[in-house]
């Protein structure tokens, strides 16, 4: 299933063709459900002590359990959370990440 996914607590997507995620537990449900999304949309704080930060986490293990293939090789994310140092958390983990599994298939 081919799918984009929007995580805010409070925002809607600008288009309705993203599958919308309010807190981290239902991100998480819905790729573990569905695979990987072809791009994710984040915003960091959810509501409470809820973050996005588990939803990373999360691909990232699924990705690591699947040699580096659940995440897809022209997978995109954004971030669009005001919070800056959370906007840089999720961008700079899931960047290195992707990078390291970049060079680890050359």
């Amino acid at each position: 299933m081919t799918y984009r996914l929007f995580i805010d607590d409070i925002r809607d997507p600008a288009s309705p063709d993203w599958v919308v995620a309010r807190d981290s537990a239902t991100a998480i449900a819905l790729i573990e459900a569905n695979g990987c999304p072809a791009e994710i949309s984040f915003d960091h704080d959810l509501g409470g002590d809820d973050t996005a930060m588990p939803v990373v986490k999360r691909l990232i293990e699924l990705d690591l359990d699947a040699a580096g293939a659940y995440i897809p090789q022209h997978f995109h994310f954004n971030v669009h959370s005001a919070d800056p140092v959370g906007r840089e958390n999720i961008r700079a983990l899931l960047t290195q990440y992707l990078v390291v599994r970049l060079d680890a298939s050359d």
